[in-house]
């Protein structure tokens, strides 16, 4: 008896020291144990101070690697409310920080119009938000070597109307994204850059006004979202959004390198029953942790 105890359970050991001994793999798991987070860069031209285009930098402390995968992180609240220093902004930075990505927390400006409550507000809250993202994207492309950025891994992320404008900013063009939101001529934004060499797109509950604008381009995209979420639907309710599972199955047809993790019985931000009122507890943060080891396994496979 003492002989067969023992040889199950040196097999169960030899598992265990290789698991214990297996190192941690850089942008897939954590792989730095401090932060350092520079706060309040201006990412307009020229330098803007207004809240709305301000940014926060993550990166990995004591890392010498000179050009680095960098994730915009765009926060949710409906082009209305939220910040950079939301806290699901703020753990998603911290957390991939510490896997090597560069990490910018971003500000956009938001909708003085009443957007939660009316759609053509929203979406014309959207294509303003797109196009600060276009000019972020243009600021780190032109000042690569300060933040020692690698220009051809640029992820965009966010959740909720961050996702939106990730997913957005990627799929939709300028002129596609203005005459959705029936914007005057004079109301035309000009373009500051086309990012046609963004690596991939995590989008966290957020969603695509058209779903034919996934022809336009071919992007990586990560998407995590709670099947009861009735903020924007996983599917497609009349709502002139398509959730996470339409774009999935939409992205499938066209051949477009993508996934979902999808949290059963939770809704909107994870949360059990969504109220933006409320802090998150810990077991929604938790989750939010789990989404973002999903969309760090997901990057690693397309881009490493």
């Amino acid at each position: 008896m003492r002989k067969y105890l023992l040889s199950c359970l040196f097999p169960c050991l030899a598992v265990m020291s290789y698991t214990q001994d297996t190192p941690p793999v850089k942008y897939k798991s954590a792989v730095f144990s401090e932060t350092v987070v520079q706060k309040n860069i201006s990412y307009s031209d020229p330098g803007i101070k207004e809240k709305g285009y301000l940014f926060d930098l993550y990166e990995p402390k004591s890392d010498t690697t000179m050009k680095r995968p960098v994730i915009i992180w765009l926060h949710g609240g409906g082009f209305a409310f939220g910040s950079k220093n939301a806290g699901g902004i703020e753990l998603w930075s911290e957390t991939f920080a510490r896997r090597g990505y560069v990490c910018v927390a971003l500000n956009y400006p938001l909708s003085k119009k009443n957007a939660l409550f009316n759609f053509t507000e929203l979406k014309r809250g959207c294509y303003e938000a797109v196009h600060s993202v276009k000019e972020a994207i243009a600021f780190f492309k032109k000042n690569y070597e300060l933040y020692r950025i690698d220009t051809n891994h640029i992820i965009l992320g966010g959740n909720s109307a961050g996702g939106m404008i990730a997913l957005q900013s990627v799929y939709s063009s300028q002129s596609e994204l203005a005459a959705l939101a029936q914007l005057p001529g004079s109301a035309i934004l000009p373009v500051t850059h086309n990012p046609e060499h963004i690596a991939a797109v995590i989008n966290f509950w957020g969603g695509l006004f058209k779903l034919e604008w996934l022809q336009n381009a071919r992007v990586p995209i990560f998407s995590a979202y709670g099947n009861k979420d009735r903020i924007v639907p996983p599917g497609y309710k009349d709502t002139s959004l398509y959730g996470s599972f339409a774009i999935h199955e939409k992205a499938t047809t066209l051949h477009i390198p993508n996934a979902v993790k999808i949290y059963d019985g939770y809704s909107h931000e994870l949360q059990k029953h969504f109220n933006p009122l409320f802090a998150p507890g810990a077991a929604t943060k938790k989750r939010w942790q789990d989404a973002g080891q999903a969309a760090a396994d997901f990057l690693y496979a397309q881009l490493f």
